[in-house]
């Protein structure tokens, strides 16, 4: 395989642009169907007859196969070409949303959503990779990463609002039909914008090691997905989460005495990409829990409709889209450390203003923490993509964007299953004193007092990790983690 030459010398800067609306735009695509199924899930049950254990593979199956299938995909674009693996996967994710629009059986339907996770698997890493490339300078890549993350942060946001809408006026097969002309246009568009890239010498894919890896992903996401439904002490979550254990063990020991591993442990050696996954794991964490207990708090306490929940929450959006417009700024003016820093512990102030009382109406008790903490997490989701993202070059750009999707997913059902599981059993031993309304918004406050804890603890990983200077924290221009002109800032 012939050297491919670094993404600045070979792509036409004026592609560069219409390439990164595509793939925001993808992603948007992607992270819409994290969530779009949600407030589907009562239509889908009554029109296609599933049992309600049934019901909630509809939502797992797609992140099984989203958080297992990441590190494989991820690596497989570095070797047999980013754009590639991209287009395969959207090609592949926009096939199964047709499946699953006209599905007439329950397992036509999980099937289909297992099939959409493996596509996502693909594109998404792919994605960031090209990213990542196509924007070597740091300023200029933390811009491209904030609309990114921006774009992600919206269809996050404006999934719950799109599913209540589409089944509420048409019907639940519209949230996945809508996949259709995004995926086209992807297809279509992105081969006339972005080349293609791949690791600059022939390397063999590392099968053990993506055999064990992919088995101790997809066992992990599998435990906890379980773990969130039944409870830690339930053997059926125990197991896979054991497996997932002794499996990591395994493929660590194979890596070590591969030549050409799946993940090389100098990759992971790597000391700032190593704090920022780090980070970003507690991050994931925080956050998804947040959400999750924010949803169940809008409709629980203050007894909001779905569709309703789903505006109310807009503002989170916006404000992520506000502290994403400040991010590059920060980045370009503070440091990528700094401004991680600042924005771990904004958004732990907004967790700790979150905290309401029972009779606490929304704009009084949940909008304050809500503008707080979406500020601090738009200014520091595309930080910590620069960070964890630092240092990556031709041959290995898809294994960190997959590494750090891979913390993302994990930190996320981590997050959701431990805090969701803490905000339960305190409302549970509060309920015995107290009303249920009292009950629930204590335990959704406990949770989000742990959650902000564990923003502090990344804010103070950050801060403590060694540099020359606060400003520039650069590796050597001559390690091969890093090509001198990048003159990337961390």
């Amino acid at each position: 395989m012939k050297t491919v030459p670094t993404t600045s010398t070979y792509h036409p800067a004026g592609r560069r642009g219409p390439a990164l609306v595509v793939l925001c735009f993808v992603q948007f695509m992607l992270v819409l169907d994290d969530n779009v199924v949600s407030v589907a899930l009562p239509s889908i049950r009554d029109d296609l007859g599933f049992s309600t254990a049934g019901l909630a593979w509809v939502v797992n199956a797609y992140f099984l196969a989203f958080g297992g299938l990441l590190l494989l995909f991820g690596r497989m674009a570095d070797l047999l070409g980013r754009r590639r693996v991209f287009l395969t996967g959207v090609a592949l994710f926009g096939a199964a949303s047709l499946v699953c629009g006209l599905a007439q059986e329950p397992w036509q339907l999980v099937a289909g959503r297992f099939v959409q996770g493996a596509g996502a698997a693909m594109a998404s890493p792919a994605a960031l990779a090209l990213i990542t490339l196509l924007f070597p300078g740091t300023e200029e890549r933390a811009r491209a990463f904030g609309v990114w993350g921006g774009i992600a942060g919206l269809g996050g946001t404006a999934g719950l609002v799109i599913s209540g809408a589409l089944t509420g006026l048409a019907s639940w097969r519209w949230i996945f039909l809508i996949n259709l002309p995004v995926a086209l246009a992807a297809v279509v568009l992105l081969p006339r914008l972005a080349p293609e890239s791949r690791a600059g010498h022939a390397v063999r894919l590392d099968v053990p090691g993506a055999v064990l890896g992919t088995g101790a992903l997809v066992s992990l996401v599998y435990g906890l997905l379980r773990t969130g439904e039944s409870g830690w002490a339930d053997p059926a979550a125990f197991g896979p989460l054991a497996l997932a254990v002794l499996l990591a063990v395994a493929f660590v020991a194979v890596e070590v005495r591969t030549a050409e591993p799946l993940v090389p442990l100098s990759f992971l050696a790597f000391r700032f990409r190593a704090v920022a996954n780090g980070a970003t794991l507690l991050f994931s964490a925080a956050m998804y829990a947040m959400a999750f207990l924010l949803m169940v708090h809008l409709q629980t306490v203050l007894g909001y409709g779905p569709l309703t929940a789903g505006l109310a929450y807009l503002p989170y959006g916006a404000g992520i889209l506000t502290g994403m417009w400040l991010s590059a700024r920060a980045v370009t003016r503070l440091g990528v450390r700094p401004a991680l820093v600042l924005s771990f512990l904004i958004s732990a102030a907004g967790l700790l203003l979150s905290g309401v009382a029972a009779d606490d109406a929304y704009v009084r008790g949940v909008l304050p923490g809500m503008l707080v903490t979406s500020l601090g997490c738009g200014l520091g989701l595309p930080a910590l993509t620069v960070a964890a993202l630092t240092g990556t070059t031709e041959e290995n750009a898809g294994l960190g964007s997959a590494v750090l999707s891979s913390v993302q997913q994990v930190g996320g059902a981590v997050g959701v299953a431990v805090l969701v599981a803490l905000a339960a059993r305190h409302s549970e031993v509060v309920a015995a004193h107290a009303g249920l309304r009292s009950a629930v918004t204590q335990g959704f406050s406990l949770a989000l007092t742990v959650a902000a804890a564990l923003l502090a603890l990344g804010a103070v990983l950050l801060a403590a990790l060694p540099g020359r200077s606060h400003r520039r924290e650069e590796a050597p221009a001559d390690t091969p983690e890093r090509p001198a002109d990048h003159g990337n800032r961390t």
